[in-house]
């Protein structure tokens, strides 16, 4: 399933007429995060009231969505605090099966990977939850307001409305059509809202950015919006660079990336990229393909591709 086209189109004309767009102008200013930066956030008036009226509306979507998941799974993902089950060098399969921590644990765009392919992308899923979760919770300890609606707040509205609405729609029932597309819209906007906040977090003040090398915000939200492959780039870029942040906060050494620093070294780049940039990822894909000399190659390479260009755009749009 893909997020429609309709939906896309929306929300770009959202972001164009600023309704969005007031989350993105953060990302150019360079302001700390929680203390002052939000001041940008909203439009001069009555500010506090709005943010305090967003975080309310956040905590709340966070505390109806957890309301309707069982105990045992909710006391499996309780959030615990950093190093209970994570700690730097930690082996991997820990790190995959470990609930969420604050500071975030880092996941790595190579672990993110090695754990959703065996899956069949499911345990992206438990990514896009655990890194939502994390940023709900911090933003809570550092400020006691949240600007997103958590991991429960987040993914479990999208997950119930295409339980409800496919099913509808394959009966022809007009309203399960309808489910559908507010499901994907409501987690199109949650990704455009986490590029935001992944943004803020790594400008936040300027010793994480000399750490991370920035000069500017490492992300352009809105390309959630556009079609493979810029919309799969910029979400493996937001593993990347929220990875990279947890560990400065954990104070872990930076690490090394197979993925994003050596195979594919432009999710890893400190300059935002360009369309331009992004064009050759699909002659590279292409490519590839024609190097596979057997059917069975072509067969396997072809089925990953399909993977990426179909699955992931929904995937990593949650």
């Amino acid at each position: 399933m893909r997020v429609p086209i309709v939906t896309r189109l929306l929300l770009a004309s959202l972001v164009s007429a600023g309704i969005v767009n007031g989350f993105t102008r953060t990302s150019a200013s360079l302001s700390p995060r929680l203390t002052t930066s939000k001041s940008n956030l909203f439009a001069k008036g009555d500010e506090g009231g709005l943010e305090d009226s967003i975080s309310d509306f956040c905590i709340g979507t966070n505390n109806f969505w957890r309301g309707l998941v069982i105990e045992p799974v909710r006391t499996y993902v309780e959030t615990r605090p950093a190093g209970t089950n994570v700690n730097e060098g930690t082996n991997a399969l820990q790190i995959l099966t470990s609930p969420p921590e604050v500071p975030g644990i880092p996941r790595p765009v190579w672990l993110t990977i090695a754990g959703s392919v065996p899956t069949l992308l499911g345990w992206y899923g438990y990514y896009k939850f655990s890194a939502e979760e994390e940023l709900f919770q911090y933003e809570l300890q550092e400020s006691g307001k949240v600007s997103g609606a958590g991991g429960y707040g987040t993914l479990f509205p999208f997950v119930y409305g295409v339980l409800i609405g496919f099913p509808l729609s394959l009966l022809h029932i007009p309203l399960g059509e309808t489910i559908v597309q507010l499901s994907g819209a409501w987690i199109l906007a949650s990704q455009l809202n986490l590029y935001r906040r992944v943004n803020e977090l790594c400008t936040e003040d300027e010793k994480i950015r000399n750490k991370l090398g920035l000069e500017e915000p490492p992300l352009w939200e809105w390309w959630a919006l556009l079609p493979p492959p810029m919309d799969v780039v910029v979400g493996l870029r937001q593993v990347h660079f929220l990875a990279k942040y947890w560990e400065i906060k954990r104070g872990y050494e930076l690490s090394k990336d197979l993925v994003a620093d050596e195979l594919f070294p432009f999710i890893s780049l400190t300059d935002r990229l360009t369309l331009k940039q992004v064009r050759p990822v699909s002659s590279i894909l292409r490519a590839s393909l024609a190097h596979c000399s057997n059917s069975s190659c072509a067969m396997a390479h072809n089925r990953n591709h399909s993977v990426l260009s179909e699955a992931m755009p929904l995937v990593l749009v949650y």
